[in-house]
């Protein structure tokens, strides 16, 4: 699941194809919050939500309440809507709720957020809701896959963003897709419609640094720029709350294990594709390969094991900054 599908789902029901029943379940919260929170505020008017609008949590009912509730007639409305917010609480009843499946009160639409726990696909429950309604599961956003999901959630949104601000976003902020579809939002309310959003303004309004980041490091690093490596290293130091040590250690061997892909590839021309990485970035692993071949990007695999193992208290006592500054050391020896 993606935004891509949960688009697909919203629109269907923009459209007026509302299904009796919308079971959300998976890792990623956020695109099951999505519809969920779509279905609670759209399907009813203001005014039919007072009697036909019903959020119950998983930890308070029982299956027996929400099909109880189900089971009534909406009051000088259409239908009536009940929504399961923390549905998974249930899960050690929830195929109790196959008896209602199979016998609907086709004037409900019944919401159940599954979250981080999905059905048995071979049980009776998760089949009964393919045939009458919609079972989605919403599978985790990996890290490699979040500057794609910016630029498409954005794209969906009327505007675009720079490869280099997109990246900028995905690293300080991580696999949170509510988070950084918070951060979107306030970047969209800066700019006019269409506009691109570039690293300065991510700098301007998200604080995070255009020019002293784990992005740049990588690159520094790749084109043995020693001079802004090690300036970069002295802002982390100053910085350590947006620059802690264990994330840093995280993206430097996110980038050296695709070096090791890089270095296998036989044809440099489809490398971008072989490593998962936009051709965007693909010039700074073709600088980086000239300058570490094979075997030193295997050492250099090493000494971030050593410098995360030290980064945890197990043989040193070091700072932080004083451990990035020697695997740094290490790296340009």
């Amino acid at each position: 699941m993606s935004s891509v599908d949960t688009k697909k789902i919203i629109t269907s029901i923009k459209q007026g194809d509302l299904k009796p029943i919308y079971f959300l379940m998976g890792e990623e919260a956020f695109f099951i919050d999505t519809i969920s929170d779509y279905i609670e505020d759209t399907v009813l008017t203001e005014e039919e939500k007072g009697f036909n609008q019903t959020v119950f949590y998983g930890r308070d009912v029982t299956i027996d309440d929400i099909v109880g509730s189900a089971k009534r007639f909406p009051m000088m409305a259409e239908r009536q809507v009940i929504i399961v917010k923390e549905a998974q609480d249930l899960s050690r009843t929830i195929e109790n709720l196959v008896s209602y499946v199979e016998n609907l009160q086709p004037t409900t639409v019944l919401v159940l957020c599954y979250k981080y726990k999905k059905l048995d696909a071979r049980k009776k429950l998760a089949k009964a809701i393919k045939k009458v309604g919609v079972l989605m599961e919403s599978k985790k956003v990996y890290d490699n896959q979040i500057p794609k999901w910016i630029e498409s959630t954005l794209s969906v949104q009327g505007h675009s963003i720079t490869p280099k601000a997109s990246a900028m976003l995905a690293e300080y902020l991580g696999t949170d897709l509510g988070k950084i579809n918070n951060e979107l939002n306030k970047l969209r309310s800066v700019i006019a419609k269409g506009a691109q959003i570039t690293p300065e303004l991510v700098e301007e309004n998200i604080g995070i640094s255009k020019d002293y980041n784990s992005f740049e490091l990588i690159k520094a690093i790749g084109s043995k720029n020693i001079k802004k490596t090690f300036a970069i290293a002295q802002y982390f130091e100053h910085n350590p709350k947006s620059n802690p040590l264990v994330m840093t250690i995280a993206t430097l061997y996110g980038f050296f294990s695709k070096m090791l892909k890089y270095h296998a590839v036989s044809n440099k021309d489809n490398a971008a594709k072989a490593l998962g990485v936009s051709p965007y970035f693909i010039n700074d692993y073709h600088t980086a390969g000239r300058n570490f071949n094979m075997r030193k990007v295997s050492m250099i695999i090493t000494y971030l094991h050593e410098t995360d193992v030290k980064s945890k208290g197990v043989g040193s006592n070091a700072s932080n900054s004083d451990l990035l500054k020697e695997l740094l050391i290490k790296i340009f020896s």
